[in-house]
């Protein structure tokens, strides 16, 4: 059980890798849907010991939100606004992937020296969660496009769900399911925000908003 959780861990890092590299928007939604199965199966493998019909049931339910309900509107969004890629980003795909590197031998070394409770304990766990943390904080900062930023959340907040895998069993589901609600709202206050810029600008290049100023007499 112990090498299919590493699996799956090292699953989440290489996805987290190729979010850092693409510039397709469609990729980077379905790289973030693809995370949320990878995240779905392992809650269930970290917690197989002591697995629940409550664990099942949370399982289940975050990853039908993270999986699919969330990449849906995000396409939804990326249709009408009429993007496909990413324009040149503040930091190039190249230089994203070595701070990338940089992220995961800090996470890693962030890691070694925690002490974690839980069915985490003694395991790449917890520098996984970290690495999605910086990675998806990376995408926030990094990207031009309202959604790709919403995607870089929506990475942070799965690597979040990654460390609460390894740090509780019982208390994790009500602050995973606020968690979930928090970014379910941010998901449809973007979506619209999003869908406005563009029918008013014609874009959703987040630089070129701060260019606005008032024309009027």
């Amino acid at each position: 059980m112990k090498s299919a959780t590493d699996g799956i861990l090292v699953l989440l890092v290489l996805t987290d890798l190729m979010l850092l590299g693409t510039s397709r928007i469609a990729a980077l939604i379905r790289l973030a849907g693809l995370q949320g199965i990878v995240l779905g199966c392992l809650g269930l493998f970290v917690q197989a010991d002591d697995l629940t019909l409550r664990g099942v049931l949370l399982a289940a339910g975050s990853t039908a939100i993270k999986a699919g309900v969330i990449p849906w509107l995000l396409a939804r969004a990326m249709r009408e606004a009429g993007a496909s890629r990413e324009p040149e980003p503040f930091v190039g795909y190249a230089l994203s992937l070595l701070l990338g590197m940089a992220l995961l031998g800090g996470s890693v070394w962030i890691g070694s020296r925690l002490s974690v409770p839980g069915p985490g304990a003694g395991s790449p766990v917890v520098p996984a969660a970290f690495f999605s943390m910086g990675a998806g904080l990376l995408l926030i900062v990094s990207r031009r496009t309202a959604l790709s930023q919403v995607v870089g959340y929506l990475v942070l907040e799965n690597g979040v769900y990654t460390f609460g895998v390894s740090m509780a069993r019982e208390e994790r589901i009500l602050v995973e399911l606020g968690v979930l609600l928090d970014l379910l709202v941010a998901v449809f206050v973007m979506g619209i925000a999003v869908f406005h810029i563009r029918r008013e600008f014609d874009h959703i290049e987040v630089d070129r908003l701060s260019t606005l100023r008032d024309t009027g007499p």
